[in-house]
């Protein structure tokens, strides 16, 4: 029979002296967070400067709403090139050399029955809503049955 000698796993340190005194635990909370980044991490970055946006429609238009709180009328561009909408949008938070500026964008695909010429948009207390009216020959027509 042989006798194999265990060794614990070794510790990052910065300092010999502290490995005797150290708690088994120690570090479990900075693994647990370089897990987190490394399965998330791309998410916290697509949400920093994308938005959430809702999509509906009824039977004469598509509408798309942003919520862009804090957020001035004139920092929004709406864009509408190749049956796809482009909303740009700049927040400017604080004054002088603390200045921070955050641009958000989002891009989404519009059906080909919504008519690129008249399209509208709107911006109340933050909401950014834009109105985007379907085509004539898309619209759902209601036809009469005789009976005969």
């Amino acid at each position: 029979m042989r006798l194999v000698r265990y060794n614990y796993p070794a510790y990052r340190t910065y300092s010999p002296s502290t490995t005797a005194s150290r708690s088994p635990w120690y570090g479990l909370d900075g693994e647990i967070d370089r897990l987190f980044n490394s399965a998330f991490g791309g998410l916290t970055q697509a949400f920093g400067t994308a938005f959430p946006v809702d999509l509906y429609e009824d039977k004469d238009n598509a509408y798309v709403r942003a919520d862009l709180p804090g957020v001035s009328r004139d920092a929004i561009e709406v864009d509408m090139v190749d049956q796809t909408l482009t909303i740009k949008a700049t927040r400017k938070r604080g004054e002088g050399e603390n200045a921070e500026t955050t641009t958000f964008s989002r891009a989404i695909s519009v059906p080909e029955n919504v008519q690129a010429s008249t399209v509208s948009a709107a911006y109340e207390n933050g909401v950014l809503t834009v109105t985007l009216p379907k085509k004539e020959e898309a619209k759902p027509r209601k036809i009469s049955v005789q009976v005969g």
